[in-house]
Protein backbone atom coordinates (compact mmCIF):
# COMPACT_ATOMS: atom_id res chain seq x y z
CA UNK A 1 0.00 0.00 0.00
CA UNK A 2 2.62 2.51 0.86
CA UNK A 3 4.12 2.17 -3.46
CA UNK A 4 0.35 3.35 -4.07
CA UNK A 5 0.94 6.50 -2.27
CA UNK A 6 3.97 7.46 -3.11
CA UNK A 7 3.22 8.26 -7.14
CA UNK A 8 0.14 11.05 -5.93
CA UNK A 9 2.56 13.82 -4.85
CA UNK A 10 4.54 13.08 -8.13
CA UNK A 11 0.79 12.88 -10.09
CA UNK A 12 -0.24 16.20 -8.41
CA UNK A 13 3.05 18.18 -8.97
CA UNK A 14 3.11 16.97 -12.84
CA UNK A 15 -0.62 18.02 -13.01
CA UNK A 16 -0.10 21.46 -10.80
CA UNK A 17 3.14 21.79 -13.25
CA UNK A 18 1.34 21.09 -16.60
CA UNK A 19 -1.66 23.42 -15.63
CA UNK A 20 0.96 26.54 -14.80
CA UNK A 21 2.67 25.47 -18.59
CA UNK A 22 -0.84 25.84 -19.62
CA UNK A 23 -2.20 28.90 -18.00
CA UNK A 24 1.29 30.39 -19.43
CA UNK A 25 1.07 29.71 -22.43
CA UNK A 26 -2.38 31.08 -22.52
CA UNK A 27 -1.29 34.71 -21.43
CA UNK A 28 1.26 34.50 -24.39
CA UNK A 29 -1.81 33.73 -26.49
CA UNK A 30 -3.70 36.61 -25.19
CA UNK A 31 -0.81 39.18 -25.41
CA UNK A 32 -0.28 38.28 -28.96
CA UNK A 33 -3.71 38.90 -30.03
CA UNK A 34 -3.64 41.98 -28.25
CA UNK A 35 0.00 42.59 -29.81
CA UNK A 36 -1.73 42.06 -33.14
CA UNK A 37 -4.67 44.42 -32.73
CA UNK A 38 -2.81 47.09 -31.88
CA UNK A 39 -0.54 46.69 -34.63
CA UNK A 40 -3.53 46.39 -37.42
CA UNK A 41 -2.22 43.22 -38.06
CA UNK A 42 -3.76 40.15 -39.28
CA UNK A 43 -4.95 38.11 -36.63
CA UNK A 44 -4.75 34.04 -37.46
CA UNK A 45 -4.04 30.48 -36.19
CA UNK A 46 -0.45 31.07 -37.43
CA UNK A 47 -0.09 34.15 -36.53
CA UNK A 48 -0.83 34.08 -32.82
CA UNK A 49 0.85 30.54 -32.83
CA UNK A 50 4.31 32.44 -33.73
CA UNK A 51 4.18 35.60 -31.42
CA UNK A 52 3.08 33.36 -28.69
CA UNK A 53 5.48 30.84 -29.05
CA UNK A 54 2.74 28.00 -28.88
CA UNK A 55 2.29 25.45 -31.63
CA UNK A 56 -0.41 25.44 -33.96
CA UNK A 57 -2.18 22.21 -32.08
CA UNK A 58 -2.19 24.13 -28.70
CA UNK A 59 -4.69 26.51 -30.46
CA UNK A 60 -6.67 24.38 -31.37
CA UNK A 61 -6.67 21.47 -28.63
CA UNK A 62 -6.88 24.31 -25.70
CA UNK A 63 -10.63 25.64 -26.07
CA UNK A 64 -10.22 28.72 -24.83
CA UNK A 65 -6.87 29.33 -27.09
CA UNK A 66 -9.15 28.66 -29.76
CA UNK A 67 -12.18 30.78 -28.75
CA UNK A 68 -9.51 34.16 -28.04
CA UNK A 69 -8.22 33.30 -31.58
CA UNK A 70 -12.01 32.79 -33.40
CA UNK A 71 -13.10 35.84 -31.32
CA UNK A 72 -10.21 37.92 -32.46
CA UNK A 73 -10.09 36.78 -35.96
CA UNK A 74 -14.00 37.28 -36.02
CA UNK A 75 -13.45 41.42 -34.48
CA UNK A 76 -11.13 42.23 -36.96
CA UNK A 77 -13.18 40.85 -39.38
CA UNK A 78 -15.76 42.95 -38.55
CA UNK A 79 -13.54 45.90 -38.68
CA UNK A 80 -12.29 45.29 -41.88
CA UNK A 81 -16.24 45.02 -42.87
CA UNK A 82 -17.13 48.16 -41.45
CA UNK A 83 -13.69 50.17 -42.72
CA UNK A 84 -14.64 49.26 -46.47
CA UNK A 85 -18.35 50.17 -46.44
CA UNK A 86 -17.27 53.48 -44.58
CA UNK A 87 -15.13 54.08 -47.51
CA UNK A 88 -17.88 52.91 -49.81
CA UNK A 89 -19.94 55.49 -48.44
CA UNK A 90 -17.12 58.25 -48.90
CA UNK A 91 -16.91 57.48 -52.56
CA UNK A 92 -20.58 57.65 -53.00
CA UNK A 93 -20.85 61.33 -51.67
CA UNK A 94 -17.76 62.28 -53.79
CA UNK A 95 -19.75 60.67 -56.76
CA UNK A 96 -23.60 62.38 -55.47
CA UNK A 97 -21.08 66.04 -54.94
CA UNK A 98 -19.75 65.49 -58.45
CA UNK A 99 -23.39 64.80 -59.94
CA UNK A 100 -24.43 67.71 -58.29
CA UNK A 101 -21.92 70.04 -59.50
CA UNK A 102 -22.06 68.86 -63.24
CA UNK A 103 -26.13 69.94 -62.61
CA UNK A 104 -24.92 73.11 -62.02
CA UNK A 105 -22.83 73.34 -64.36
CA UNK A 106 -25.72 72.45 -66.97
CA UNK A 107 -28.23 74.81 -65.54
CA UNK A 108 -25.25 77.93 -65.77
CA UNK A 109 -24.91 77.10 -69.68
CA UNK A 110 -28.30 76.67 -70.50
CA UNK A 111 -28.81 80.39 -68.98
CA UNK A 112 -25.88 81.44 -70.57
CA UNK A 113 -27.21 80.00 -74.16
CA UNK A 114 -30.34 81.58 -73.39
CA UNK A 115 -28.77 84.97 -72.92
CA UNK A 116 -26.61 84.44 -75.88
CA UNK A 117 -29.74 83.89 -77.91
CA UNK A 118 -31.44 86.48 -76.18
CA UNK A 119 -29.13 89.34 -77.42
CA UNK A 120 -28.33 88.25 -80.85
CA UNK A 121 -32.11 88.21 -81.75
CA UNK A 122 -31.89 92.08 -80.35
CA UNK A 123 -29.07 92.54 -82.62
CA UNK A 124 -30.29 91.14 -85.57
CA UNK A 125 -33.43 93.05 -84.40
CA UNK A 126 -31.55 95.97 -84.75
CA UNK A 127 -29.69 95.33 -87.85
CA UNK A 128 -32.88 94.66 -89.68
CA UNK A 129 -34.42 98.02 -88.12
CA UNK A 130 -31.08 100.13 -88.95
CA UNK A 131 -30.11 98.55 -92.05
CA UNK A 132 -31.17 101.02 -94.42
CA UNK A 133 -29.27 103.57 -92.38
CA UNK A 134 -26.07 102.26 -91.73
CA UNK A 135 -22.86 102.27 -93.29
CA UNK A 136 -21.00 99.62 -95.12
CA UNK A 137 -18.78 99.51 -92.55
CA UNK A 138 -21.41 99.32 -89.80
CA UNK A 139 -23.02 96.30 -91.49
CA UNK A 140 -19.36 94.77 -91.58
CA UNK A 141 -19.56 95.62 -88.06
CA UNK A 142 -22.22 94.49 -86.73
CA UNK A 143 -22.37 91.14 -89.40
CA UNK A 144 -18.77 90.74 -87.71
CA UNK A 145 -20.30 90.53 -84.11
CA UNK A 146 -23.09 88.28 -85.17
CA UNK A 147 -20.61 85.77 -86.50
CA UNK A 148 -19.17 86.01 -83.37
CA UNK A 149 -21.59 85.70 -81.29
CA UNK A 150 -22.75 82.65 -83.51
CA UNK A 151 -19.60 80.85 -82.77
CA UNK A 152 -20.19 81.74 -79.23
CA UNK A 153 -23.91 80.26 -79.39
CA UNK A 154 -21.97 76.78 -80.95
CA UNK A 155 -19.44 76.60 -78.40
CA UNK A 156 -21.94 76.80 -75.77
CA UNK A 157 -23.76 74.35 -77.17
CA UNK A 158 -21.02 72.28 -77.40
CA UNK A 159 -20.31 72.51 -73.44
CA UNK A 160 -23.71 72.36 -73.00
CA UNK A 161 -23.38 68.68 -74.73
CA UNK A 162 -20.34 67.58 -72.58
CA UNK A 163 -21.52 68.57 -69.30
CA UNK A 164 -24.88 66.67 -69.65
CA UNK A 165 -22.73 63.90 -70.70
CA UNK A 166 -20.87 64.51 -67.95
CA UNK A 167 -24.02 64.47 -65.73
CA UNK A 168 -25.72 60.98 -67.45
CA UNK A 169 -21.97 59.73 -66.11
CA UNK A 170 -21.96 60.66 -62.92
CA UNK A 171 -25.93 59.99 -62.41
CA UNK A 172 -25.06 56.16 -63.92
CA UNK A 173 -21.87 56.30 -61.17
CA UNK A 174 -24.07 57.29 -58.65
CA UNK A 175 -26.72 54.68 -59.55
CA UNK A 176 -23.66 51.96 -59.44
CA UNK A 177 -22.54 53.15 -56.35
CA UNK A 178 -25.70 52.92 -54.55
CA UNK A 179 -26.15 49.52 -55.68
CA UNK A 180 -22.96 48.77 -54.35
CA UNK A 181 -23.81 50.27 -51.04
CA UNK A 182 -26.85 48.17 -50.51
CA UNK A 183 -24.85 45.33 -51.43
CA UNK A 184 -22.13 46.15 -48.83
CA UNK A 185 -25.30 46.31 -46.38
CA UNK A 186 -26.65 43.62 -47.23
CA UNK A 187 -23.63 41.91 -46.84
CA UNK A 188 -23.28 43.58 -43.20
CA UNK A 189 -26.72 42.42 -42.06
CA UNK A 190 -26.31 38.82 -43.36
CA UNK A 191 -22.71 37.51 -42.48
CA UNK A 192 -23.49 34.08 -42.99
CA UNK A 193 -23.98 34.87 -47.17
CA UNK A 194 -19.89 36.04 -47.52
Amino acid sequence: MKTAAVPEPRTAAALAARRHKTETALQRVREAIARLRREKAQVSVAAVARRADVSRTFLYDNAEARTAVATAMVEVGERRTQLLADQDIERVATWRERALNAEEALKAAHGEILAQRTRTGELLGQVRDLQAEWTEEAIQRITTENTTLKQRVRQLITDNRTLDERLKAARSNLRFQDRRVADLEARLTDPAST
